[in-house]
This record gives C-alpha cells, sequence and structure tokens, in this order.
C-alpha cells in the first residue's frame, strides 16, 4: 500500500508544506515520492513499488498530462480494463494497474469508480479546462484502504491516506466513507457501491451452493496473486487464514509470480511462545507445505511498542490495538527479510457470523442485520488495523474474503445456513468449513477446518492481554478512571486499558475531529452494541476478547475465575466434549467432486 495526500484549491503557496506533510506517509510508500503541482492543487505519492516497479512511480497521468492521479492500491482487473481502453485508442506511459484510472475517468467521467475490481483510494484533478480545474476521490467499496477528508480555514480540501497528514492542518477533517466518491463538482459525497446487501432489512433468500462458495473465494484468492514483488502469507492457524493459504498453494503454479518467485509458499505467524496460534499455523504450515516463518514476542516487548501502534494505526479501540501490536512487530520481521506483500483473512467472520457472541443469534433476521453492521463498520476496525499495521513498515496486505464479487455471494445466501445450531453439528461459519470440507482432496485437516474461533489478540497468547491489562493499571489509578467522563465525555473510557490508550491518542492527535474518528458503544466479543441486546449477562462483562463470551469460548473469563471445583470441572469437560464432537463432518449439504 502507498500513502497519497491532495492538497486541493489552497490560497497560498504550499508546496514545501505538502513535501514535509507528505513525508509523514513515507512508511507506506518508501519506494518512491512523487509531487504534481497545478496551479493551487498539490497531488503527493509516496510508493510502496508492487506491481511494475521500475515504471510505475506516481502520480500517474492521461496521454496529454492533463488528467493526474495519486493512487493507493491495487486494480485487479487492470489488464482487461486496460485492453478495453488501448483498443479505444488509448496510450499507456507504464504498466502500473492505476494508471487505468486516469483513461477511464476519461472515457466514462466520474462513473468509472464501479469498473473497478480492486481495493483503492484515490484523488483526481482534472486540468483540461483551462482555469476551471475539477477533481474527485474515491475509496473501494469496503474500505481496505484507510482515507481521510479535512477542509481547511481558507476553502482548501485536504485528502490523505492517514489522519497524522492533514491533521494539524484542517479546521474539520472525518474519515472518508467507503463506497462512496467526493466531487467538486457537486461539492459533496455520493455512494458509488449499491450492493443488494446494503439494506440490511432485505433479508436474502438464495440457496446455500457450497460448490459455488469455494469457486467465489478460489478466484478472489488468486485475484491477489497478483504480484512482481516477493510476498507470502499471514498464517494463524485458525480458519480464515488457513483456508488462505491452501487455496493459494493450490494455485500458485500457474501464476506469473511463481515462474518469478518459486512455487514455495512462505507463511508467517506471530505469538508469544507456546501460544495457540504458533502450534496451530505450524501443524498448517507441514501439511501445506509452506516455507514457514514463525516470531516470537514478550509481553514486554508488545506493551513497548503500543506508543508506536497508536501513532500508526490512529486509534484508541481497544480491542484494535489489542490484535494491532503482535501484527505491528511480526510485519517489521517480514519485510527485514524482503518480502512486501502478505495475504490475510480479515473480513470472514464478519460476513459469515463468526465471533463467538453469533452463538446468542435469536433468529436469521437478526444474524443477517448483524453482519450487515459488521461489514459496513470493518474500515474502522480489522481493515484499519490490517492495513496500518503492516503499512507502518512498509508492507502490503491483501484481504481476499473483502473481495467485492466474493462479498456479494455470501452475502445473498439465506442465513438461516449461517446460524449456529449445535443440534445440526453446525459450529461457526459452518457454511464456509463444509465448502471446503473436501474428503477427496482435503485443503485442510479436519480439525483445523472445524477449529473454534480464536481471535487473533486471544490466539497469539492468553497473556498477551492479561499482560496489557496489569500494564495500564499501573499507568492508570482508580481516582482517574472515576473521573474519566469528566477528562473524556465522548466516547468515556470504562477501564483502566481503554483510559491509558485513550491518553496517548490525545497527546499524539489532540483535535476534537480526531477523536471522533474512533468508534465507540458497549461490546462483548467483538458484538456491535446491537448485538449485547441478545444475552442479559453480556452487559455485566463488555470485554472485546472473545473469551467475554460467556458460556461459549472455552476459555471463557467465568471460567478462568471460578474455583476448580468438581461440579465446574465436570461442567468443562462435557463442554469439550460437546465441542469435540461438532469438529467432525456435520450432517447437511453434501459435496459432490
Amino acid at each position: 500500500m502507498c500513502g497519497i495526500l491532495a492538497v486541493l484549491g489552497c490560497a497560498a503557496d504550499k508546496r514545501g508544506r505538502v513535501l514535509e506533510l507528505s513525508r509523514r506517509l513515507k512508511h507506506r510508500g518508501p519506494d518512491w515520492s512523487g509531487l504534481r503541482q497545478v496551479g493551487d492543487c498539490y497531488l503527493s505519492h509516496q510508493r510502496l513499488a508492487i506491481i511494475d516497479p521500475a515504471s510505475g512511480d506516481q502520480p500517474l497521468y492521461n496521454e496529454d498530462r492533463s488528467v493526474v492521479v495519486t493512487v493507493n492500491g491495487e486494480i485487479y482487473n487492470h489488464e482487461h480494463l486496460r485492453a478495453q481502453l488501448s483498443a479505444s485508442g488509448h496510450a499507456f506511459r507504464t504498466g502500473s494497474d492505476c494508471e487505468v484510472i486516469a483513461h477511464l475517468y476519461e472515457e466514462h467521467g466520474e462513473g468509472f469508480v464501479d469498473m473497478l475490481d480492486g481495493v483503492f483510494s484515490f484523488v483526481l484533478l482534472d486540468t483540461r479546462n483551462e482555469g476551471a480545474s475539477s477533481f474527485m476521490a474515491a475509496r473501494d467499496a469496503i474500505g481496505v484502504t484507510p482515507l481521510y477528508i479535512g477542509w481547511g480555514v481558507d476553502g482548501s480540501v485536504w485528502i490523505s491516506s492517514e489522519m497524522k497528514a492533514l491533521h494539524d492542518e484542517c479546521e474539520h477533517f472525518e474519515i472518508f466513507p467507503p463506497g462512496h466518491l467526493y466531487s467538486s463538482k457537486s461539492g459533496g459525497f455520493s455512494r458509488w457501491y449499491n450492493p443488494p446487501w446494503y439494506d440490511h432489512d432485505v433479508i436474502p433468500s438464495v440457496p446455500y451452493d457450497p460448490l459455488a462458495l469455494r469457486s467465489a473465494f478460489e478466484k478472489a484468492v488468486i485475484k491477489r496473486l497478483m504480484t512482481d514483488v516477493p510476498f507470502g502469507v499471514l498464517l494463524s492457524g485458525g480458519l480464515d487464514s488457513s483456508l488462505v493459504a491452501a487455496v493459494a498453494v493450490r494455485h500458485l503454479a500457474g501464476t506469473p509470480a511463481a515462474r518469478r518467485w518459486g512455487t514455495k509458499l512462505h507463511s508467517f505467524c506471530v505469538g508469544l511462545e507456546g501460544s495457540p496460534d504458533l502450534k496451530a499455523a505450524r501443524e498448517v504450515a507441514e501439511h501445506l507445505g509452506t516455507l514457514h516463518h514463525e516470531f516470537c514476542f514478550s509481553v514486554q516487548d508488545g506493551i513497548d511498542a503500543v506508543e508506536d501502534v497508536i501513532y500508526h494505526t490512529e486509534t484508541y479501540d481497544v480491542t484494535t490495538i489489542r490484535a494491532s501490536t503482535p501484527m505491528f512487530l511480526m510485519s517489521r520481521k517480514i519485510k527485514s527479510l524482503g518480502v512486501k506483500m502478505v495475504i490475510s483473512g480479515e473480513g470472514s467472520d464478519e460476513i459469515f457470523g463468526g465471533y463467538l457472541y453469533f452463538h446468542k443469534a435469536p433468529n436469521k433476521e437478526e444474524l443477517h442485520r448483524e453482519t450487515c453492521r459488521k461489514i459496513k463498520a470493518l474500515h474502522q476496525y480489522d481493515c484499519l488495523r490490517a492495513n496500518k499495521a503492516t503499512s507502518a513498515w512498509g508492507l502490503e496486505a491483501r484481504v481476499p474474503f473483502l473481495d467485492k464479487d466474493f462479498i456479494n455471494h455470501a452475502m445473498a445466501i439465506d442465513p438461516d445456513w449461517k446460524m449456529i445450531r449445535p443440534d445440526l453439528g453446525r459450529i461457526e461459519k459452518w457454511v464456509l468449513r463444509k465448502a471446503f470440507d473436501d474428503e477427496e482432496q482435503p485443503f485442510l485437516p479436519k480439525h483445523i477446518l472445524y477449529r473454534q474461533k480464536e481471535q487473533f489478540s486471544d490466539g497469539v497468547g492468553y497473556s498477551w492481554i492479561d499482560g496489557l491489562k496489569d500494564h495500564a493499571a499501573s499507568k492508570v489509578s482508580d481516582k482517574m478512571l472515576s473521573n474519566a467522563k469528566f477528562i473524556f465525555p465522548h466516547n468515556t473510557p470504562t477501564t483502566k486499558e481503554a483510559y491509558y490508550y485513550r491518553m496517548i491518542f490525545e497527546r499524539l492527535f489532540p483535535e476534537k475531529p480526531a477523536i471522533l474518528t474512533v468508534p465507540g458503544g458497549p461490546s462483548v466479543a467483538c458484538s456491535t452494541a446491537k448485538a449485547v441486546e441478545w444475552d442479559a449477562h453480556w452487559s455485566g462483562n463488555l470485554d472485546p476478547s472473545g473469551r467475554a463470551a460467556l458460556g461459549v469460548h472455552l476459555a471463557a473469563y467465568q471460567q478462568q475465575q471460578q474455583n476448580n471445583t468438581p461440579a465446574s470441572m465436570a461442567a468443562g469437560a462435557k463442554k469439550a466434549r460437546t465441542m469435540s464432537k461438532l469438529t467432525t463432518t456435520p450432517p447437511g449439504v453434501t459435496i459432490e467432486g
């Protein structure tokens, strides 16, 4: 992922200041810097070279350089679009996948955005009408790439990949909404992404077809094997990352990337010594035959990195910081090996109802509405984490579960199939597990395919979160927490851990608009506030860890707190036997072929 900064319509010469602010994004794009000035408009770019490293420097242009664009992203259908545009007479300067954007604008005006298959944030400047330049900006459907927009007192508009490049220059700034474009012609936003599932009150009814779901996901992974640089996969040993790795291994051999970098896929995992993820990932890597790399960190390593993590992720959300810190540490190690791109498993839990609190979904309608709410909020949580924690070290993360076509397919399935039904042998994400349950050519070992959901911040080692809480308790007194509502009236922290993160965030980003970019509200095991209503007991145990899903997670907080009485031990054993039975192939849909 690259870094972009655009300053449009400023009253004074700001070239020096734009260069200075753009350097705040250099971690995102350490390979090259570019700046194009046209009158009072500036488009800057910090490049991470993934496609066409030799000639794809930005900003990019049309034939006569009258249309200028700065892009952060990957356009997976660029070869198809390039062929169409070439047939219409367009000439290309580079092999960059993003150059098609300038020519598509020439051909179709602002209505071309939905033609792009990929993830992207871009700003395009049209200087063809002398003295009356116009601009547009757009962000991908789900918000995989980060983007912010701000307004200066001089009437200028600022657009940046990260808040840090504009927060002290704008009178007001906010998150650029995913699936939207901003046009200077209209002076506002419009939504270009309008899938059927966006109206969460319309409950889908398409029958579940496991082979079709499998095919859609395989296509999503294959697209993301497009690269001209060394790459790998993030492998935690859980279902999602393991499926990404399994599909990548199965299809890598026939790609240009394999001819350039070989057919041996690199996989990477991080955790505390002896953590659940390290053990599970090692087993999956052995099964798939990947060249596996393990990185261990200590609780102190993570605590020491927290301030850097908050600076790079630009959030004070508790679960995001918990999960971003191991990813941040791992990304530095990965980049040191010469790898510039990784494929990761974010998004599956939101699409399929994979978080453990979905066990308590009262009906299929509520489950579907919750998945819609979760997908729409991804840009403030897992997308933010996956992008910014890796981009901090010039590493790009690609997320096939958030492929536009795959989401549309998966969200059209009748949500009754996504309901967790122990009586039918269906655990969380059963439709995805069943789609890849191939007896003749197994993608994964059965017990991995049916492994219970483990949130990343938990799977790296349970003592990681416990260590963070202990550290925060040493920095935040009871008196400080009791006055939190006066110090932090918006999104008031209710725990010492949240208070600790908030102090760091506001020291780095003290402006009120910065505080408003971070979501809030009650949550249990990563639920939305609405889903907390599903279980009356949850309101007293609000924590984003999966272990807060009382009565569901095998290592739930209340089980840790109980004495080891014969009754509690017997209940735990019964629970474990029940979950063990769910790792066998459940009844239901039969896959042929």
